[in-house]
This record gives C-alpha cells, sequence and structure tokens, in this order.
C-alpha cells in the first residue's frame, strides 16, 4: 500500500505541475497581447480558459480520492492539502490572465488616447508565479520567502497606476470607462500577486508544517 500511495502521489506532482506551466502559459500570453495589441490572441485566451477549469477540477478530484483511499499522514498529508490549495490558487490565476484580455479587448476600441504601460507591474507578477513554481518543484523555502518578498511590489505599482488612472479620468472625462477597464487591468495584475504568494505559503507549510498566512 505504501508503494502504492507513493506512486499516486508521484502522479500528483507531475499534474499539479502540467497545470502550473499551462497556467503561466496563459499569463505570459495575456502579457504579450497587451504589449503587441494581439486581438486575436487575447480573444484565444478568453475562449480556451475553460481547459484550465477541467484540468483543476481533475486535480482536486485526484486529491480528494487518495485522502479517502489511503488516510496519508505527515509528509504525504501535508502534499495534499498544499496541493488542493496550490490547484485552486492556480485556477484564480488563470481566471485573471482572462479577466486582463477582456479588459484589454473593452479599453482598446479607441487605444490612441490613452494608454498605460504595464510592463514592469506584469513582469513583476509573471516572475512571481514562475518563482513560486520553482520553488515547489525543488522544494526551496527560501525561494518560497523570496516570491512574499516581492508581493509588495505589485502592490506599490497597483497604486501607482490608480492614481495615474485617477488623474486621467479627471482630465478625460469622456473616457471613463475605458480608463476603468485598464484600471482594473492592474487590479487583475495584482490579484495574480497575491495567488501566487498564497501558492508561496503552501510551499513553506508544506517543507517547514508551518502556517506563516497573515503573518
Amino acid at each position: 500500500m505504501p508503494g502504492h500511495l507513493q506512486k499516486e502521489i508521484d502522479k500528483i506532482k507531475k499534474e499539479i505541475l502540467s497545470l502550473g506551466a499551462m497556467v503561466e502559459e496563459r499569463l505570459q500570453k495575456a502579457i504579450f497581447a497587451i504589449k503587441t495589441a494581439d486581438f486575436l490572441l487575447a480573444q484565444k485566451i478568453i475562449d480556451t480558459d475553460f481547459e484550465i477549469d477541467e484540468r483543476e477540477i481533475e486535480v482536486e478530484e485526484e486529491c480528494l480520492k487518495i485522502l479517502a483511499l489511503h488516510q496519508p499522514v505527515a509528509m504525504d498529508l501535508r502534499f495534499l492539502v498544499a496541493v488542493v490549495k496550490i490547484n485552486n490558487d492556480l485556477e484564480r490565476i488563470a481566471d485573471y490572465a482572462a479577466n486582463i484580455a477582456k479588459r484589454f479587448k473593452a479599453s482598446s476600441h479607441d487605444p490612441g488616447k490613452f494608454k498605460y504601460d504595464y510592463t514592469s507591474m506584469a513582469d513583476q507578477a509573471a516572475k512571481m508565479l514562475k518563482k513560486s513554481l520553482d520553488a515547489l518543484v525543488r522544494m526551496d523555502v527560501d525561494m518560497a520567502y523570496e516570491v512574499r518578498d516581492m508581493d509588495e511590489d505589485v502592490n506599490i505599482m497597483r497604486n501607482d497606476a490608480y492614481a495615474a488612472m485617477k488623474k486621467n479620468i479627471q482630465e478625460h472625462p469622456g473616457m471613463v470607462g475605458e480608463i476603468i477597464n485598464m484600471y482594473l487591468i492592474s487590479r487583475h495584475l495584482e490579484r495574480i500577486g497575491d495567488h501566487t504568494t498564497n501558492i508561496a505559503e503552501e510551499v513553506i507549510y508544506l517543507i517547514e508544517g508551518e502556517i506563516v498566512r497573515h503573518t
């Protein structure tokens, strides 16, 4: 039975890392769509979001099956609990990537009037996601703590975006809808940073057995 449990655990590891790679790719594509004004790519991200949803359900069901059949303890139990939470965070990140694509399309009917450079914020969020998944692969607790520290930079950039959008609403009152859509892109990026931080905190829990949320 222990050998069979280990095979199931190894299978889950591959599935969660595969899902992580898919989500990372979606985020990179959403960022690229904004940078290159690629409306077709943005629409593709929106249309294929269901693929992530389906994978998330599959991973959760596999974890619940293992918990019910094998009743794991210690490190195996922590791993499965962490994966269930990471799995949910990855699905939410993919949702925000799709939302970014939607907001980009909605705010770009007349892109010549107002633009905002999301490059630094988007790159930071993408780096956080990559580093959190690397921390999971390598079981690197120091890397996971680095991700937590990076989140404040994303929050600061979100605040900068809010200030810029507020100023532009005052200067262009006829463009309120478009500007709000653009602000929401920064809000979605900030939420991606939050969910990526959640992943890093689950890695810390997995390695150290300590819950570090809200600390």
